[in-house]
């Protein structure tokens, strides 16, 4: 290992380099925003003036989301909701629209996963998988379009998606096909709606540690105690980041940027090794063992 210190650190949370107000009088929906990556997202854009719809299944992710908005004095409105079933996503914006006025900004964060062989996987969470995290990624992104397009006005959506998406997943192949689909979203509906003005991009995350990790997530990084030296950047990222480069990219700075999908890992995703490491199969690093033979 090098001397290299890596990649510096962020600026603090509560710094930013757009203009403080960037977003005045803008509201952004943020689906799955009441905890993780969702929230620190959501969180950046009150920070520069939007007001902040969270929209989540869960009530207490709700609720967490409301306390993390109120707590910069910015104005939040929460409303349940399953992005699977398209009354609810449609009665979603009802309530947006009649709290704050229709959405400028779409972030669609909420997804599904868990580590699984490919051969295990059931049919019924196939289809939980892929039903949130691309068919609702879809049902969110055509109501709110629809709305923008009968009304004449110009928008942004930013989907939340995966590098498995190009490199595929092994022991997430559900996650992964989802999150191929939502890249390829990303670069059809950025030339399908862009003549009406309606940029749509995309926003990878590499290694954000935070408080709301999923059970298998932070159980492998339980099992890994220095992080850092894994990563190219010899650190992992900081949640202001993320919700920096999400912001960015809905800004009036980023117009010109449709249809692009933009990872935030420090190049994690496309490090390379001279020598690779001996293959251990998804079933045995999950400790699953050998497929149960008739």
């Amino acid at each position: 290992m090098s001397d290299t210190p890596g990649l510096p650190a962020p600026p603090p949370p509560g710094a930013s380099a757009l203009p403080a107000g960037t977003y005045d009088g803008d509201t952004v929906l943020v689906t799955g925003a009441g905890t993780g990556l969702g929230k620190a997202i959501a969180v950046e854009f009150a920070r520069l003036g939007a007001s902040i719809v969270v929209a989540s299944r869960n009530p207490e992710h709700l609720a967490a989301g409301r306390r993390a908005i109120e707590a910069l004095g910015a104005d939040v409105e929460v409303v349940e909701c399953d992005i699977r079933d398209a009354d609810a996503v449609a009665a979603a914006f009802d309530a947006a629209e009649e709290r704050f006025g229709l959405p400028r900004v779409l972030v669609n964060n909420a997804a599904a996963n868990f580590p699984s062989p490919a051969e295990d996987l059931s049919p019924n969470a196939w289809r939980t998988v892929v039903d949130i995290t691309l068919n609702g990624t879809f049902l969110v992104s055509r109501e709110f379009a629809r709305r923008h397009l009968a009304a004449g006005s110009t928008a942004s959506i930013v989907n939340v998606g995966a590098s498995y998406a190009w490199t595929g997943g092994p022991g997430f192949a559900h996650s992964a096909a989802a999150k191929a689909g939502v890249k390829n979203m990303v670069e059809t509906l950025a030339v399908e709606w862009g003549p009406y003005g309606i940029q749509v991009n995309g926003l990878v995350p590499g290694l954000f540690p935070h408080e709301d990790m999923t059970d298998d997530i932070r159980g492998s990084l339980d099992l890994t105690h220095e992080k850092d030296p894994l990563q190219p950047a010899m650190r992992v990222g900081e949640r202001q980041e993320l919700g920096w480069a999400a912001t960015f990219l809905a800004s009036p700075y980023a117009r010109f940027i449709s249809g692009h999908t933009l990872v935030v890992d420090g190049a994690n995703w496309q490090r390379r090794t001279l020598t690779n490491p001996p293959v251990v199969t998804v079933r045995d690093q999950l400790g699953r063992g050998a497929f149960p033979k008739e």
